[in-house]
Protein backbone atom coordinates (compact mmCIF):
# COMPACT_ATOMS: atom_id res chain seq x y z
CA UNK A 1 0.00 0.00 0.00
CA UNK A 2 1.15 3.33 -0.81
CA UNK A 3 1.55 6.60 1.33
CA UNK A 4 -1.16 8.29 -0.56
CA UNK A 5 -3.75 5.53 0.14
CA UNK A 6 -3.60 5.45 3.86
CA UNK A 7 -6.14 7.03 5.67
CA UNK A 8 -3.84 9.48 7.41
CA UNK A 9 -2.67 10.99 3.77
CA UNK A 10 -6.74 10.74 2.53
CA UNK A 11 -7.43 13.24 4.89
CA UNK A 12 -5.76 16.48 3.74
CA UNK A 13 -4.66 19.11 6.26
CA UNK A 14 -6.93 22.11 6.08
CA UNK A 15 -4.84 25.42 6.34
CA UNK A 16 -6.40 27.94 7.73
CA UNK A 17 -7.03 31.32 6.21
CA UNK A 18 -5.04 34.06 7.60
CA UNK A 19 -3.53 37.15 6.67
CA UNK A 20 0.53 37.43 6.55
CA UNK A 21 2.02 39.39 8.53
CA UNK A 22 3.04 43.01 7.18
CA UNK A 23 6.78 43.43 7.44
CA UNK A 24 8.45 47.15 7.21
CA UNK A 25 11.38 45.57 5.20
CA UNK A 26 10.94 43.37 2.56
CA UNK A 27 14.27 41.26 2.55
CA UNK A 28 14.79 38.64 -0.24
CA UNK A 29 15.62 36.30 2.60
CA UNK A 30 12.92 37.17 5.16
CA UNK A 31 9.46 36.38 6.05
CA UNK A 32 7.51 36.81 2.60
CA UNK A 33 3.69 36.16 2.24
CA UNK A 34 4.34 33.10 0.38
CA UNK A 35 7.11 31.50 3.18
CA UNK A 36 4.73 32.42 6.12
CA UNK A 37 2.09 30.35 3.61
CA UNK A 38 4.24 27.13 3.47
CA UNK A 39 4.89 27.52 6.84
CA UNK A 40 1.43 27.41 8.02
CA UNK A 41 0.71 24.70 4.87
CA UNK A 42 3.41 22.58 6.54
CA UNK A 43 2.48 22.85 9.93
CA UNK A 44 -0.96 21.91 9.34
CA UNK A 45 0.35 18.97 7.47
CA UNK A 46 3.07 17.68 9.52
CA UNK A 47 2.44 19.48 13.12
CA UNK A 48 5.83 20.32 13.62
CA UNK A 49 7.42 23.88 14.00
CA UNK A 50 10.61 23.15 12.98
CA UNK A 51 9.79 20.62 9.27
CA UNK A 52 7.33 23.83 8.77
CA UNK A 53 10.18 26.19 9.01
CA UNK A 54 12.74 24.24 7.10
CA UNK A 55 9.76 24.12 4.49
CA UNK A 56 10.02 27.61 4.33
CA UNK A 57 13.91 28.44 3.91
CA UNK A 58 13.40 29.81 7.66
CA UNK A 59 14.57 29.13 11.08
CA UNK A 60 12.19 27.71 13.92
CA UNK A 61 13.78 30.87 16.04
CA UNK A 62 12.30 33.76 13.44
CA UNK A 63 9.27 31.84 13.08
CA UNK A 64 8.74 32.49 16.81
CA UNK A 65 9.38 35.42 16.69
CA UNK A 66 7.26 36.41 14.31
CA UNK A 67 4.50 34.84 15.72
CA UNK A 68 5.40 37.18 18.56
CA UNK A 69 5.02 40.30 17.33
CA UNK A 70 2.00 42.61 17.66
CA UNK A 71 0.50 42.91 13.89
CA UNK A 72 0.66 38.97 13.79
CA UNK A 73 -2.35 38.17 15.60
CA UNK A 74 -3.99 36.11 12.29
CA UNK A 75 -0.54 34.44 11.78
CA UNK A 76 -0.51 33.44 15.71
CA UNK A 77 -3.89 32.36 14.98
CA UNK A 78 -3.45 30.09 11.97
CA UNK A 79 -0.51 28.36 13.61
CA UNK A 80 -2.67 27.72 16.79
CA UNK A 81 -5.59 25.92 14.55
CA UNK A 82 -2.99 24.02 12.09
CA UNK A 83 -0.92 22.46 15.19
CA UNK A 84 -4.35 21.65 17.10
CA UNK A 85 -5.63 20.34 13.60
CA UNK A 86 -2.37 18.33 13.16
CA UNK A 87 -2.57 16.73 16.87
CA UNK A 88 -6.14 15.68 16.41
CA UNK A 89 -5.10 14.16 12.89
CA UNK A 90 -2.25 12.42 14.55
CA UNK A 91 -4.68 11.56 17.85
CA UNK A 92 -6.72 9.62 15.26
CA UNK A 93 -4.58 7.89 13.67
CA UNK A 94 -3.09 6.71 16.54
CA UNK A 95 -6.01 5.41 17.62
CA UNK A 96 -6.67 3.47 14.49
CA UNK A 97 -3.66 2.27 14.67
CA UNK A 98 -3.80 0.64 17.84
CA UNK A 99 -7.16 -0.62 17.32
CA UNK A 100 -7.09 -2.20 13.84
CA UNK A 101 -4.99 -5.33 13.06
CA UNK A 102 -1.06 -4.78 11.22
CA UNK A 103 0.00 -7.75 9.12
CA UNK A 104 3.62 -8.05 10.66
CA UNK A 105 6.37 -10.21 8.07
CA UNK A 106 7.90 -13.38 9.84
CA UNK A 107 11.08 -14.43 8.95
CA UNK A 108 13.38 -17.89 9.83
CA UNK A 109 17.10 -17.28 8.74
CA UNK A 110 16.45 -14.80 6.92
CA UNK A 111 14.07 -15.97 4.71
CA UNK A 112 10.14 -15.05 4.53
CA UNK A 113 8.15 -17.81 6.15
CA UNK A 114 4.38 -15.48 6.32
CA UNK A 115 2.76 -13.30 7.80
CA UNK A 116 0.81 -12.78 11.10
CA UNK A 117 -2.10 -10.43 12.57
CA UNK A 118 -0.63 -7.87 15.25
CA UNK A 119 -3.22 -6.06 16.89
CA UNK A 120 -1.73 -4.78 20.38
CA UNK A 121 0.67 -2.05 19.12
CA UNK A 122 1.28 -0.06 22.21
CA UNK A 123 3.56 2.38 20.85
CA UNK A 124 0.26 3.29 19.16
CA UNK A 125 -1.48 3.26 22.45
CA UNK A 126 1.16 5.09 24.20
CA UNK A 127 1.33 8.00 21.64
CA UNK A 128 -2.23 8.08 21.20
CA UNK A 129 -2.42 8.65 25.22
CA UNK A 130 0.17 11.47 24.99
CA UNK A 131 -1.69 13.21 21.98
CA UNK A 132 -5.05 13.13 24.29
CA UNK A 133 -2.73 14.63 27.30
CA UNK A 134 -1.31 17.06 24.78
CA UNK A 135 -5.13 18.21 23.36
CA UNK A 136 -6.50 18.25 27.02
CA UNK A 137 -7.81 22.12 27.94
CA UNK A 138 -5.77 23.45 30.69
CA UNK A 139 -6.98 22.94 34.14
CA UNK A 140 -8.25 26.13 35.90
Amino acid sequence: MRDSDSPAFAETAAIPAFTPVPLARHRRDGWTAERQRAFIATLARTGCVAAAARAAGMSVTSAYKLRRRPVAESFAAAWSVALADARRRAFEFAIDRALTAVLQPRLYRGNFTGTIMRSDDTRAVLVALRAASAMAPPKV
